[in-house]
């Protein structure tokens, strides 16, 4: 590679509503945690679509109607353009949430590949199309570029068998219908920063607890997985923003035989219009729900359940999990439920307080590294995640190795 012409890699995760980047140095050793710029396009599809990055406040962005991704991709492709200053993308890394049965490291992308990855939209339809079509345009109009898929199934390929079978006839398994698990980037960042601050503590029985939009739970043995709250799809576990997570199968064989909705009107009931969402019926984002807990009449009562519902669900797959592991030595929150809402933690410790866990009040309402007082039994540390870092290393590897 030229020395005028330094290389970068651009990281990309596309969802259904935002496109965040990323821009590392390709050969960096070690690579720095922190990109050397990233930003965001938010509000994809929505009236008023915005642009932000690091060291610019956000700012309006117009964007066409009818093909809004494409248009943000583009959007952010001239952004980078500007910054470049003689050095070159060669290399872009797409975060892909679902893998599948074949591919669980990261892989060169290929139509071949692309083929394949489209098989699996319908088990996370809320992420999955959208990397691919980033990746498409970028084949088509950049053939010249590197780009490597990262997996969010990958970090979930040490669990155990049992943990991966589903209980259906056993053909199902040989058809490639099991539990693989999500959220896997963050769990591979939290796989090395968190022996970093808490030493061999890290590498006994760990919880982390990936809260977002999204939401899971990761079991951790010797910083690998061992048990994952997600599993076939994106919408098992863990009640969400607008996800049901678990829910008994005949419920499900209800609305469509007895209130006849349609395959399509289940999916979009499973997915945008339940969890949180669904039964406040104020907003997918506990700090907003939060607001009206103490609202007259049917609202405050709405408000009220839906968070002691989404508390009880954390508490109860911890509770699950810690039995899997035999006991529970660290507990982690991250993402950006995790990371922000300090009344949520509060409750999940106060409701896992028989585990051992005493909360420093002070601690956790500053979002401190370690929340849990020296006397607990179990520590809780917040850690924020990385999944970018994560994508850019393993492309980086990739490209070493190859």
């Amino acid at each position: 590679m030229s020395n005028s012409q330094p290389s970068l890699i651009l990281v990309l995760n596309c969802g259904s509503s935002s496109i965040k980047f990323a821009v590392f140095p390709v050969d960096a050793d070690p690579l720095p945690r922190t990109p050397l710029w990233n930003g965001k396009v938010q509000g994809i599809g929505e009236p008023a679509p915005n642009f932000g990055e690091s060291g610019v406040e956000p700012f309006p962005v117009e964007l066409d109607a009818e093909h809004p991704h494409t248009a943000a991709l583009q959007f952010i492709q001239e952004r980078i353009s500007k910054r470049l200053d003689g050095r070159r993308v060669t290399t872009v890394a797409h975060r892909v949430v679902h893998g599948g049965s074949r591919y669980w490291a990261p892989t060169l992308v290929t139509q071949q590949m692309l083929d394949d990855l489209r098989s699996y939209i319908p088990l996370a339809p809320l992420h999955q199309p959208f990397p691919l079509k980033a990746m498409g345009l970028l084949l088509e109009q950049r053939p010249d570029i590197v780009q490597v898929a990262c997996f969010d199934t990958a970090f979930h390929h040490s669990l155990p068998k049992v943990e991966q079978i589903l209980p259906l006839p056993y053909s199902a398994w040989e058809r490639g219908l099991r539990r693989y698990g999500f959220h896997g980037l963050s769990y591979d960042y939290m796989s090395h920063t968190l022996p970093e601050r808490h030493g061999d503590l890290a590498r006994g029985r760990t919880i982390v607890a990936h809260l977002g939009s999204g939401a899971s739970l990761c079991a951790m043995q010797n910083l690998e997985s061992v048990a994952t709250t997600m599993g076939f799809s994106a919408l098992d576990g863990l009640m969400m923003g607008t996800r049901t997570g678990s829910l008994d199968p005949g419920a499900l064989l209800y609305l469509m035989e007895v209130e006849r909705l349609s395959l399509e009107e289940v999916g979009s009931t499973l997915y945008n219009q339940s969890g949180l969402l669904g039964v406040s019926g104020i907003s997918a984002e506990p700090r907003v729900v939060v607001k009206h807990e103490n609202d007259p009449g049917e609202a405050g009562e709405r408000a009220r359940i839906a968070l002691a519902l989404y508390v009880r669900r954390i508490v109860r797959e911890i509770g699950a999990l810690t039995a899997v592991l035999g006991g529970l030595d660290l507990l982690v929150f991250t993402a950006g439920v995790g990371e922000h809402n300090a009344f949520v933690r509060e409750r999940v410790c106060r409701d896992l307080a028989f585990l051992g866990i005493k909360l420093d009040a002070d601690a956790n309402t500053i979002n401190a590294p370690v929340i849990a007082t020296t006397g607990s039994r179990v520590r809780v540390a917040l850690e924020p995640t990385n999944e970018e870092w994560i994508a850019a290393r393993c492309t980086q590897k990739l490209m070493i190795a190859g």
